[in-house]
């Protein structure tokens, strides 16, 4: 049994796979609520027992989790989630099994990011729908040239689609999608991005929660082969100044639960779209401010999200316009069923759990108050002065980590969405964030002002 067969894989399997496999360690895995892999390591002869009974840990050590009096909590393995980790030795191997977090009394703990996510996908299956999203992440190989491995420069000079010799990490490119594979992620393409050693590879759309997953299986399966590598995997959105930054656009749709067909298609209309997709995007511009610190998540997001480089900046939509935050990508005849809204804001820094969760929430939102979408605008809005967009009535996402935490923390939907414990950990930890950002000296400051003043 290959680790891309194990969908609805049961624990007496893994226990059969460990054991023909010689998998002697099992790296339990979960999400803090910024989205940061956590990690304890179990035998794998404890691993039914794991199974059967959870293993215990300390929440009050993981970001947002718990305080001290509540700290007792204990990880329960998703057994659909195991997979042998294909860079360690086969003899005596390891693998990795994604778990749900829950509270001594045998309750799922309503701070576990995968939790939200679950609790927002059981709302769209209780209006008959199953979200489907296909996330494409961008990241940056680094080498470093520093004696004591600072000064990270990227790895090549390639540009978009560039090919060997220009684009070097061809091969580095290979053994991650052969890693992904190896952990049940189907790879659909790969290529060079548009900045010096910037790279994309996208996996095939799924249901939500198992996207999210596979997302952040994606980072670890990266960040651990390029290190096999000598080279150093970054998430980060803006890594550097003057080069594009690195987007996680996300492909979004909405299939009725008993039909399977995909609910955004008609065929009458002139952009394919439903009236369900048009109130679904309509839900996601009129929350966009909402969800920016969610979805954009750093100081560093903000970086990414100006002008010039294809990020999105304004609120709207339209269909061939890459300018626009949500995009409507054409389709073929025949291919009905790949009908989707790409919201193009997010950045692979967010917690994919919270993210997809927001991006759900408003959506549904839409639906159920039928919200009116706006005219698509298929000009390029960077082009429009202020006059324009304001005859368009096109608003604009916050600028700041700042700003998009002020209109956080007034959304309603927001705050019943993620919970009220993870929303206000949330906040309180991006908050802090800020500070320190706000109150750090750069080398902006000391170049633009040090012999001046």
């Amino acid at each position: 049994m290959s680790n891309s067969e194990l969908g609805s894989i049961s624990k007496e399997d893994v226990l059969s796979k460990a054991e023909k496999e010689d998998v002697k360690f099992i790296k339990l895995h979960f999400s803090d609520i910024f989205g940061n892999i956590k990690s304890v390591t179990i035998s794998s002869s404890d691993l039914g027992e794991a199974f059967d009974k959870g293993v215990w840990f300390d929440g009050s050590s993981i970001e947002g989790f718990a305080r001290i009096a509540e700290s007792d909590m204990y990880l329960m393995p998703d057994p659909s989630t195991f997979a042998v980790l294909p860079w360690r030795p086969k003899e005596k191997g390891v693998a990795r099994i994604i778990c749900d977090v829950y509270t001594p009394d045998a309750k799922h703990f309503e701070g576990d990011p995968r939790y939200v996510l679950r609790r927002a996908t059981q709302k769209a299956e209780e209006m008959g729908y199953e979200f489907n999203v296909g996330p494409e992440l961008e990241f940056f190989l680094f080498k470093f040239n520093g004696a004591d491995g600072t000064d990270p420069v990227p790895q090549d000079v390639g540009g978009y689609f560039d090919y060997a010799p220009r684009d070097l990490a061809s091969d580095v490119r290979r053994d991650i999608i052969f890693g992904l594979e190896s952990m049940g992620l189907k790879v659909e393409t790969s290529h060079h991005e548009c900045a010096p050693g910037q790279h994309e590879i996208d996996f095939r759309y799924g249901p939500s929660l198992q996207q999210a997953d596979k997302t952040i299986t994606f980072k670890y399966v990266t960040k651990s082969i390029a290190h096999s590598h000598g080279l150093h995997a970054s998430f980060m959105p803006k890594p550097a100044q003057g080069m594009a930054g690195s987007g996680m656009h996300t492909h979004q749709s909405l299939f009725d639960t008993k039909t399977r067909e995909n609910v955004f298609y008609d065929k009458n209309d002139e952009y394919k779209l439903s009236k369900i997709a048009r109130y679904f995007i309509a839900g996601q511009l009129a929350h966009a401010k909402e969800m920016s610190a969610i979805l954009s998540p750093t100081v560093n997001s903000y970086k990414r999200l100006v002008p010039g480089y294809e990020a999105p900046v304004y609120i709207c939509w339209a269909q061939i316009n890459r300018s626009s935050l949500i995009r409507i990508p054409r389709i073929s005849p025949g291919r009905e069923k790949g009908t989707r809204a790409e919201i193009r804001c997010p950045d692979p820094s967010c917690n994919p759990y919270l993210a997809f969760a927001a991006m759900l929430s408003s959506g549904l939102d839409g639906i159920k108050n039928k919200a009116e979408l706006p005219a698509p605008v298929n000009e390029d809005v960077y082009k429009l002065d202020l006059c324009a967009r304001s005859e368009k009535e096109i608003d604009m996402l916050p600028y700041s980590l700042w700003q998009a935490l002020k209109h956080l923390k007034k959304s309603s939907l927001m705050k019943e969405t993620l919970g009220q414990h993870l929303f206000e950990r949330y906040i309180e930890g991006k908050t802090a964030e800020w500070d320190d950002y706000r109150i750090a000296v750069t080398d902006w400051e000391t170049k633009r002002y040090f012999d001046v003043l």
